[in-house]
């Protein structure tokens, strides 16, 4: 059972709460980080220490109160700790996503007019360093990693344990007692899906008061143990690890790498957990793989406990009435399959598993929750401090987002938009008043943007953004996010964008998953070099023909989505790419610019041709830009009639 949290009435900022954890959990892990294949830990007083001389360097460095401080690169406790270093001196973290290119970042420093910078390593300070001349503000740059930094002699670098050593650490602790709750505590820009990122201020009590919403619903405990390993920059991370684990107590861990995150994730077991679906859809992805690979026996034995687990795990999970039958045979499974299972993914030891950020597909869920996994969905935003909805352990449906968190108002406007008030509402989007107007109500009601109903329970049901929500010519109902996750059920495919408002019919353009369909063909002796090589086989286009015709038996028993059947497809010749664009750093699609970018290949879809030759721009991974072209195959799929039963696998 969860323990009593500090208050936070008078433990109202993150340093303050630090300092709290520092006294009364001197020795309990804080954070952990995988460093040439050992964990390395920092207990509470450990990150206290590091904080207060890094502050005191800052100072010494003249950082300001009010000032703005970027943190870029991967989830390191030095990056950590440099974002509690500038909120103890009163400063305000802007973390970047740190797979941005230059002149993305380049956009956030210099609208968040950040004067000190924070950077991981080498490529970072590098990409700084070229869209300097640009960012009139920075003063300062700190680096983590100094190797590859020896020849650079700009005055204003300085490496990082340089900084430590710079000032004392006397006044600290008036430093901390100068914040107060409704002071800025970070700026965390939006992923930029319909324009321009806008840089969301929240403040103390909004991250605090709904990191307690969070902590008091699932009972969390300082003996939890997390894996920070989704990006700094965004609300998720920020307030499920960094906030939560400053409130609560607990120890959040950072991999090795981005790479090793699945090897990490195995050895440290985490209890508690978030991942957006494309994380959920990547580990299935894997497990059908393996089972493809196993032995027959393997496949008969793994596909008869998975149908016990179909028909009774999620009753179990959430303590129904299950049959004798198929309790006995849960158990033995449990044993035999999904014990295993969840140990090799690394979720056998969770306690609390979330996903958010997009709807995932209720097939890939119910997989999940089959095993025993309390996967669950909660709805938010950045502009909410993360917390809208949050599913409850007894009640967990696929096709909803669950009832309002506590202290959360719901309500749909007559459009259909959902609004929501909560004490996690942000303060504004920086010196954008324009935007905010727009979003924010005067009396706190916060516009989402999202198409949703709220059924007999109070359950929010969120169908698509509001704007992209269409209609077809003949009056049909088109929900492209809808349609477009369900399509990404099927392991074989990664990514799609559907097209049908004011169309005869509903077309997409797709992209295979090259893990899967790789493993497919290099079973079957089927040569390919490249991901464009390979998404051009016959073969692979009738894989992914017959995934779309089964699709549309499934949505042909939906009588709200029949009319949406996919009619048309096209198997692009390269991957949708943040660096091209065409996602957002967030892996959301960019729907606006993607319809511009692939107009041709989007009027032969409706033009009735058969083949297009299509060249698209893309980004290098060295930075460089140039184009690619490939003569692509237009598919027609089976539509199946209205009221059909079948659903798709």
């Amino acid at each position: 059972m969860a323990g009593a949290l500090p208050d936070v009435a008078q433990h109202d900022t993150f340093p303050k709460l630090l300092r709290y954890n520092a006294e009364h959990r001197a020795s309990v892990a804080a954070v952990r980080e995988k460093d040439l294949g050992i964990w390395q830990t920092w207990s509470w007083a450990d990150f206290r220490d590091a904080v207060r001389k890094l502050a005191g360097g800052m100072k010494a460095l003249g950082l300001k109160r009010g000032e703005k401080i970027a943190i870029v690169g991967d989830n390191r406790p030095r990056l950590y700790f440099a974002m509690s270093a500038a909120q103890s001196l009163g400063a305000v973290p802007v973390p970047v996503y740190q797979d941005a290119v230059a002149e993305e970042m380049r956009f956030v420093l210099e609208h968040a007019e950040a004067a000190f910078i924070v950077a991981e390593d080498q490529e970072q300070v590098d990409k700084v360093l070229s869209q300097k001349e640009h960012l009139p503000a920075l003063r300062t740059i700190i680096y983590d990693d100094p190797r590859g930094m020896r020849d650079y002699d700009e005055p204003f670098l300085h490496a990082y344990d340089d900084v430590v050593g710079m000032g004392g650490e006397s006044g600290w602790d008036a430093e901390v007692d100068g914040g107060q709750g409704g002071d800025t505590a970070i700026i965390l820009y939006t992923s930029g899906t319909t324009g321009t990122p806008k840089g969301v201020v929240l403040s103390y009590d909004n991250l605090l008061l709904c990191a307690k919403i969070g902590a008091d619903f699932e009972q969390l405990h300082e003996d939890e143990v997390v894996l920070a390993y989704l990006p700094m920059a965004w609300v998720g991370d920020n307030v499920l690890s960094y906030c939560q684990a400053h409130l609560v107590g607990f120890s959040f861990a950072c991999p090795e790498s981005p790479e090793t995150v699945p090897h990490d994730l195995r050895e440290l077991g985490p209890t508690y957990f978030f991942a957006p679906p494309r994380v959920f859809e990547n580990l299935l992805t894997q497990v059908t793989i393996r089972m493809e690979d196993a032995a027959p026996v393997k496949q008969r034995l793994f596909r008869f406990f998975m149908a016990v687990a179909d028909r009774a795990g999620a009753d179990i999970l959430e303590g129904r009435k299950v049959g004798l039958a198929d309790r006995l045979f849960y158990r033995l499974g449990e044993i035999l399959v999904y014990g295993p299972l969840k140990n090799v993914l690394g979720l056998s030891r969770l306690r609390v598993g979330y996903t958010a950020g997009e709807a995932i597909g209720p097939e890939i869920f119910r997989f999940f929750r089959s095993l025993g996994i309390n996967l669950k969905q909660l709805y938010g935003q950045t502009e909410a401090s993360v917390f809208v909805t949050i599913q409850t352990n007894d009640d967990v449906r696929p096709d909803s987002v669950g009832p309002p968190a506590p202290g959360v108002e719901l309500r749909i406007t007559d459009e259909g938009e959902v609004l929501y008030r909560s004490p996690g509402v942000f303060q504004e989007y920086y010196k954008n008043s324009e935007a905010t107007a727009e979003t924010k109500t005067s009396d706190g009601w916060v516009h989402t943007g999202d198409a949703g109903v709220i059924d007999g329970d109070g359950h929010l049901r969120i169908i698509d953004r509001a704007k992209d929500v269409g209609r077809l010519v003949n009056g049909a109902l088109f929900a492209p996010k809808y349609l477009e996750n369900k399509l990404k059920f099927y392991p074989n495919i990664r990514e799609a964008v559907t097209f049908g408002h004011e169309r005869d019919f509903v077309a997409a353009m797709i992209n295979i998953d090259m893990e899967a369909v790789g493993n497919w063909a290099e079973r079957r002796n089927i040569p390919y070099s490249s991901y464009q090589e390979l998404a051009a086989r016959p073969e692979v286009l009738d894989i992914v023909e017959g995934h779309v015709s089964e699709f549309n038996e499934s949505l042909a028993a939906d009588p709200q989505f029949a009319g949406s059947q996919i009619q048309r497809f096209i198997v692009l010749h390269k991957m949708l790419d943040a660096d091209d664009g065409e996602l957002t750093r967030t892996q959301k699609v960019r729907r606006r610019f993607i319809s511009e970018r692939y107009a041709p290949a989007i009027e032969a879809l409706y033009g009735g041709e058969g083949r297009i030759l299509l060249e698209t721009p893309v980004t290098f991974e060295d930075g460089r830009s140039g184009t690619i072209t490939g003569d692509l195959a237009i598919r027609d799929a089976r539509v199946a009639p209205a009221g059909g039963e079948r659903a798709a696998a």
